[in-house]
Order: C-alpha cells, then sequence, then structure tokens
C-alpha cells in the first residue's frame, strides 16, 4: 500500500474506482438487458451525457475553489430559448453565429454571478440559488410563455443532432459528443498546464492563504464564474440542437445532474481537488445509471432524482472517510520517505566531513 501511495495520490483513488464501478455496473446490465450494447443504445448513452458533461467542465472550475453554481439549469434555458426564438426569426444566422450568442448569453450571466460571489464575497449557494430564480423568473416574464418549435428552426439545426464525426458498426460519434469530449480535454489541460488553473486549486484548498501569498483570488473566482456561464450557454445551444422545442421549464433539474456529476467524478466539494476528466466520469455513470434502470425496471422520474441524489449522498461520505483516511495515510508516507532522505543527506555530510 505504501508503495502505491508514493505514486499516486489519494484523489487519483477515486478515478480509478469510479472507472471500475462503471464497467462493473455495464456488465451487471449488459446481464439483464437484451440487446443491452447495441449502436442504439449505446449512441442513446453519449447522446445523453454531451449537454451535462459540458456545463460539468464549467462546473468544475467553480467548485475547485470552494464555491457552486446552482444557476447552470437557468443559464442553459435562458440561451437554449433566446437564441432558439432569434432563429425562428431570422434563419439565415450562421451556425457559428448562433453558437457565439449562446455562449455571449451564458457569459452575461456568468459575469454576474462572477461579480457577486467574486468581488461581492456573498456565499455562492446563497447568490447562485437567487440567480437561479431570478433567470428562469426573467425568462418566463419575457418569453410571454411561449414555445420555441422544431417546425420554425433552420433546417441545418435540426441536422445537427444527426451529423456524425466518425461511425463504425453502426456506433457512431457524433459531433455535439465531440464537442463535449473536446470541452472535457481542454479543460484538462487547462487545469494542468495554465497558471490560472492551478491557482483555482490553490484558492481552493486555502482561500485565507491564496490572497495572503498575493493571488488574485477575487479575480480568479470572477472567471471561473463567467467561464462556467459561457459553457452553461454553450450547454444552452446544444440543448436547443437536441431537442428543438424549447420551453420556459428547459433543463430544469440540470443543476442537481451536473453538481452530483462533479462530486461522484471526485471533485471535493470543499475546493482544492478534483479534475475534469474525474467529472466526465461522472456524468458518465450517472447516464448509464438512469437509463439502465429505466429499461430494466422504468424507474419514474421521482425515482431517477433519487438515485442521483442518492449518488451524492455516496460520494460525500466516500470523499469524506475513505479518502480522508488515503490522505492520512499518504501525508504519512511522504513525511516519512522526507525523513529518510534528509538522514540520508545528513549521513553523506558525515562521510564527507571525516
Amino acid at each position: 500500500m505504501s508503495a502505491i501511495l508514493r505514486r499516486v495520490r489519494p484523489e487519483q483513488f477515486r478515478e480509478v474506482i469510479l472507472l471500475l464501478v462503471t464497467v462493473g455496473v455495464v456488465l451487471f446490465f449488459s446481464t439483464q438487458i437484451p440487446a443491452y450494447l447495441n449502436p442504439r443504445s449505446v449512441n442513446q448513452v453519449t447522446m445523453g451525457i454531451a449537454i451535462p458533461a459540458v456545463v460539468a467542465v464549467g462546473q468544475v472550475l467553480v467548485v475547485l475553489t470552494r464555491n457552486i453554481d446552482l444557476s447552470v439549469s437557468s443559464t442553459v434555458a435562458v440561451s437554449a430559448y433566446a437564441v432558439g426564438t432569434l432563429l425562428t426569426r431570422n434563419q439565415a444566422i450562421p451556425p457559428l453565429v448562433a453558437v457565439f450568442l449562446c455562449c455571449a448569453i451564458g457569459l452575461g450571466l456568468g459575469i454576474v454571478n462572477g461579480l457577486i460571489v467574486g468581488y461581492g464575497r456573498v456565499p455562492a449557494v446563497i447568490a447562485t440559488l437567487g440567480t437561479l430564480a431570478l433567470y428562469r423568473v426573467a425568462l418566463v416574464e419575457l418569453s410571454g410563455a411561449k414555445s420555441v418549435t422544431t417546425a420554425d428552426l433552420p433546417d441545418w439545426l435540426n441536422d445537427v443532432p444527426n451529423a456524425n464525426i466518425v461511425s463504425i458498426g453502426g456506433y457512431d460519434l457524433r459531433l455535439v459528443v465531440a464537442i463535449a469530449l473536446a470541452a472535457v480535454i481542454f479543460g484538462q489541460l487547462a487545469l494542468r498546464y495554465l497558471p490560472f488553473g492551478r491557482r483555482l486549486y490553490a484558492i481552493g484548498s486555502n482561500p485565507d492563504a491564496a490572497r495572503i501569498a498575493g493571488l488574485p483570488a477575487e479575480r480568479d473566482i470572477f472567471l471561473a464564474y463567467a467561464l462556467c456561464g459561457t459553457l452553461a450557454g454553450l450547454g444552452g445551444f446544444l440543448y436547443l440542437v437536441r431537442f428543438g422545442n424549447i420551453t420556459v421549464t428547459a433543463a430544469q433539474g440540470l443543476e442537481l445532474q451536473v453538481i452530483a456529476a462533479v462530486v461522484v467524478g471526485g471533485v471535493n466539494i470543499f475546493g482544492g481537488s478534483g479534475s475534469m476528466i474525474g467529472a466526465f466520469m461522472g456524468v458518465l455513470l450517472i447516464e448509464i445509471l438512469q437509463q439502465s434502470l429505466l429499461r430494466w425496471i422504468g424507474v419514474s422520474e421521482f425515482a431517477k432524482d433519487a438515485i442521483v441524489g442518492l449518488l451524492i449522498f455516496i460520494a460525500v461520505a466516500a470523499d469524506a472517510i475513505i479518502l480522508g483516511r488515503l490522505r492520512e495515510m499518504w501525508v504519512r508516507v511522504r513525511r516519512r520517505d522526507q525523513e529518510r532522505a534528509l538522514a540520508a543527506e545528513d549521513g553523506l555530510g558525515a562521510t564527507h566531513g571525516a
């Protein structure tokens, strides 16, 4: 065990365990559900992870700073509805412009959250719970309770969900899934290699120490919220192209699914540790469980929410108990190695002195 802890940080155990659990779940349901791994079922799962995966990337940035964004579902709905309405009125809008508009709307809403939490120092739960409601109410009032329908949208938008990047034996890599994977990969690279990503870990680990050290904590928290809003706006575009019919209740409950995926994926809700890869695996596990249970025993929407809540509870408990013990062991092993290295240096110095 000591040899393993020397090479692997405790947080990385969560990702390995999550991978094993996901494989185990797939193997179990493949024995219970006929044609479980056929192309149609697999494609349905991959399409289901696209929107929460993109939104989860932004949520990770915020959670790493020891904050949270509960307003992402409303941001997705506002951006999807607003751009969908524009497209019904002007079908000549190019696809890239539509994507840009969704991201810009999300950025604007994320900036509001960032100003309130980052610079206003308002607790994140209170601030984003308020904007969750405010954005949704604004959508209801401005829309007049009218819906965006697929029939009124441009043809290119209706074709996007079926656009493939690669297709092998009926197993497709859809364009929307590729966008989600790209967001996860770029997010992981940013956390690992950019100074901004490393500062997010430092701020979440110890906000007071980060400020004393001169790190721009307020600015980085603001940027995390702005990026989270932008990615939620991108999620709004994916929501629009996938579902087409957008009402004022669009994406309700998405924030719970995203937060569950982030926590289940090993991102510490108290900040300072986690990865985009882990969050993506959390999204994948939750989607597999929800769709598999729906096909196996026909669970209701209420039961699906209960499953998500149970997963959050299990993940938080595991982080507090199991990973807490692993962190203590990791610290002891590292400290013991450092003491041995210092003792070896002292012995070598004494030998040279003699």
